[in-house]
């Protein structure tokens, strides 16, 4: 990314766009379900790995207990990536509900 800073010190930095892809995200805990943000182009998996970043941005999201129970619900969420289990990009015409059992 490049870093540009003009003659009154105002600092400029390129945009990046990202996609919205609503996703499931299992912690060490709980389920979340909600929305990620990914660089177009970009794989999930390079995503994560190639990303300095500890933390994970979602939106929309609820966190489910190990018995299906909503436990929260928030418009904005961080997730440490080194409690995720597992992510899985989810169809939009899907129940958004996690299965019980």
């Amino acid at each position: 990314m490049s870093v540009r800073v003009d003659a009154k010190g105002k600092i400029f930095t390129d945009v990046i766009h990202k996609d919205q892809v609503p996703a499931l995200i299992q912690t060490r805990t709980n389920l979340i379900h909600g929305h990620i943000f990914l660089r177009s182009g970009v794989r999930l998996k390079d995503d994560f790995n190639n990303n300095a970043d500890q933390f994970i941005a979602v939106t929309d999201a609820q966190v489910f207990s190990a018995n299906g129970q909503v436990l929260t619900q928030a418009r904005f969420l961080t997730v440490n990536k080194a409690h995720i289990i597992w992510v899985r990009p989810e169809d939009p015409t899907e129940d958004s509900e996690p299965a019980e059992g």
